[in-house]
């Protein structure tokens, strides 16, 4: 088939824009000779629970899907009874980018609240951890938190304990959405066990698209006793892949050795790179009016810029607004960014910039 895409247009709008890592690519191709039983019966598959055990510990289950969304509707309906509800922040992917689907698809209410850097703290949860026995209201009883969050800030171990011990003394049970979940690790410098079984979540979606998978993330059941059903919800939600295999082995290829870390350090790195470029360019004044609105903790750079600058620049880099009120950006990077990618966009960034108020 002829390439129809130009492969050196570059950009910084999503780690999803990146293709396939080329030793998960050499993954599924390995795993397309010859037959394997459908439908999760296959030796990929079987693999996986090994590897996953191998990051979380014994007992744990892994369910491929096909995406984010799916991992997290389905994981999330796995945890609650039809009048359940979710406290999550404001700014969390399933209250803001999927298209309504935990309450359209999963039937469940969403109690959202603000937060300034995307993470929750007890205080927070209580907002909207009250009204149990009260038939007028939704029962708040799963958290959902994101690592990294969507304003690719870090939650801490110790954050996470004291959210996880909160909730659980309340009789909740607690999510964590882990499209990122790689590159919490890598900046954490922690294994993915410390900051998830360990610190008391029940329940996670990891993500494998966002670091150099086709597609497929994994809900992992991390404590049994706060999950059932899936079996028949994963189907019942169209996330039962048929030829599963090819779902399983880019997660095995991604954990079974260090392939998950190395990608998500490097893209860590690019958008540490980024920020330290911005930052010499306003120190020394070739850079003016670019202010950061979070810290850089992961692989996301978020920015604002003065009048008419992201125009310009996405005229050569796509990029997305992520408060178009404010001039507010969103900067990604990628397991395939490159230092050539980020020099030519601070030079990019100096340029338009140059005559802009300080």
């Amino acid at each position: 088939m002829t390439t129809l895409h130009d492969p050196n247009v570059r950009g910084f709008a999503s780690d999803n824009y990146s293709g396939i890592h080329p030793e998960v690519l050499a993954a599924i191709t390995a795993a397309n000779d010859g037959h394997q039983v459908a439908y999760g019966e296959d030796a990929y598959t079987q693999r996986l629970q090994s590897v996953m055990r191998a990051h979380f510990g014994d007992g744990v289950d892994a369910f491929p899907v096909f995406n984010g969304t799916g991992a997290n509707v389905v994981g999330l309906q796995s945890m609650l009874p039809r009048w359940g509800a979710v406290i999550s922040a404001s700014t969390a992917h399933i209250n803001v980018d999927e298209g309504g689907a935990p309450e359209r698809v999963g039937g469940m209410k969403l109690l959202t609240v603000p937060t300034d850097d995307g993470k929750l703290t007890p205080d927070l949860i209580d907002r909207e951890a009250w009204g149990w026995g009260d038939e007028h209201r939704a029962q708040p009883l799963v958290v959902s938190i994101t690592q990294s969050t969507e304003l690719g800030t870090l939650y801490t171990v110790d954050e996470i304990r004291a959210i996880a011990d909160h909730v659980h003394q309340r009789g909740m049970r607690l999510h964590m959405d882990g499209a990122r979940i790689s590159n919490a690790a890598a900046s954490l410098g922690l294994p993915l066990r410390a900051f998830t079984r360990n610190a008391g979540v029940d329940v996670l979606s990891f993500g494998g698209t966002k670091n150099g998978a086709m597609l497929g993330e994994a809900i992992v059941v991390l404590d049994s006793d706060s999950s059932e059903g899936l079996t028949y919800l994963r189907k019942l939600d169209m996330q039962l892949a048929s030829k599963m295999r090819f779902v399983s082995a880019q997660l095995v290829a991604l954990l079974d050795g260090d392939l998950w870390l190395r990608n998500a350090s490097h893209a860590n790195a690019m958008a540490q790179r980024l920020r330290t470029g911005i930052e010499a360019g306003l120190a020394d004044g070739s850079i003016r009016g670019v202010s950061f609105t979070q810290p850089t903790q992961a692989n996301g750079v978020f920015a604002t810029l003065p009048d008419g600058v992201a125009d310009r620049l996405r005229e050569s880099f796509r990029f997305y607004d992520w408060d178009a009120t404010r001039n507010e950006v969103r900067w990604m990077c990628s397991f395939d960014t490159s230092t050539h990618d980020i020099d030519a966009f601070i030079a990019a960034i100096t340029r338009e910039t140059a005559g802009s108020d300080a």
